[in-house]
């Protein structure tokens, strides 16, 4: 029989530090074996307990969550599932957690606090239970201020030839969950601006999205945002899922557009990447290219299996690049993809097999 998952929380509220506990210990394969109030307690009961996975509070005294999360990754490399407020500084501080290399985060409520992390109960736990088997990389030493690497958006690489016609035509569909913020992130860097539209899931709650899609648009040569519905799709345009929102493709004449929906969550998933690919299949069939990077669990297999049946040409991100393997390990087990390659390599690829189909489209005419 396996040992349990051992969990040390950090948080400087008692009612969440009790809360989280209770959670954590009614569950037959994991169990809380400490609880601190604040970072540098939790240092020395790291250094004692040796935890498989560390809860941790965004905001706290005596040191920054942030400044101990850098530490930590940099000295001593270890699942975290960070536990924030939703509230824009709540989302900022997240989403560079999640850079810093957090797998993954919690919101919790600002009001109704104790009803809210037991209604959390269950995603509190699954989360837990992918970071525990999680792939956790050392993070590089943080570069000085003016020194190079350390400005917010990555050198570009040089553009292909531009697709033309072809990019009008075309419609990328990207999945991703657990490490999907990274992923998505370092896919978006080597699209050149003139790439047909992009459409993205990324599980992640309301609250979040607005500023996951200016950080990457910062980083991109296209113009990244939330969806909005019914606005036309266009090259060189992203559109992210608004959390708590479904993002589907629908035909208006001539024109892809955006469909943003709410409706009960699918798979567990509000956005959820069946809803999105299963649109691909039925709307966009042949045209749409698709891509699974990290995630835990297998939304968006089923749905990628019917975008491949339509014609369509799908790729899964590597076990050996993924954070959690779950999601493209699904969908290969689906039949769902055509290539499996590294994180690195994806981007690459699909710009690839949109040159070799405008070529096909320039020989026949």
């Amino acid at each position: 029989m396996s040992s349990k998952i051992r969990v040390v929380v950090v948080d400087d509220s008692a009612l969440v530090r009790g809360l989280l506990t209770e959670i954590i210990n009614r569950e037959p394969d994991m169990e809380c074996i400490g609880a601190a109030a604040d970072p540098l307690a939790a240092r020395e009961m790291i250094r004692e307990l040796n935890p498989d996975v560390i809860t941790l509070d965004v905001e706290m005294p005596r040191m920054d969550g942030l400044e101990f999360l850098s530490r930590l990754m940099r000295l001593r490399p270890m699942p975290v599932v960070m536990v924030s407020t939703l509230t824009e500084r709540g989302a900022e501080v997240t989403l560079k957690a999640l850079e810093l290399g957090a797998l993954d985060f919690v919101s919790k409520p600002r009001l109704g606090i104790a009803d809210g992390i037991r209604q959390l109960g269950d995603d509190i736990t699954d989360k837990i239970r992918a970071a525990s088997k999680a792939q956790i990389r050392r993070a590089p030493a943080a570069p000085a201020p003016g020194a190079p690497g350390s400005a917010a958006a990555p050198a570009a690489p040089a553009a292909p030839a531009s697709l033309g016609r072809l990019s009008t035509e075309k419609l990328i569909f990207v999945g991703a969950s657990t490490g999907g913020t990274e992923a998505t992130r370092e896919f978006l860097t080597h699209l050149p601006a003139d790439t047909p539209a992009v459409l993205i899931t990324q599980h992640m709650p309301p609250g979040f999205t607005s500023s996951y899609a200016a950080r990457l648009n910062a980083s991109s040569q296209m113009q990244v945002a939330e969806a909005r519905d019914a606005e036309r799709l266009l090259p060189g345009h992203v559109y992210l899922a608004p959390g708590g929102r479904h993002l589907s493709v629908e035909r208006s004449g001539a024109n892809y557009i955006a469909r943003v929906i709410d409706g009960p969550p699918i798979n567990r998933h509000k956005p959820s990447v069946e809803v999105l690919f299963e649109s691909a299949a039925r709307v966009v069939g042949p045209n749409a290219l698709g891509v699974m990077l990290t995630g835990m669990g297998a939304d968006g297999a089923k749905a990628m299996r019917m975008m491949r049946d339509a014609g369509a040409w799908n790729v899964a991100q590597d076990e050996a690049t993924c954070v959690v393997f779950g999601m493209p390990r699904e969908a290969i087990a689906h039949g769902a993809v055509h290539e499996v390659l590294p994180l690195q390599q994806i981007s690459t690829r699909l710009l690839e097999r949109l040159r070799s189909t405008a070529g096909r489209m320039t020989n026949r005419v």
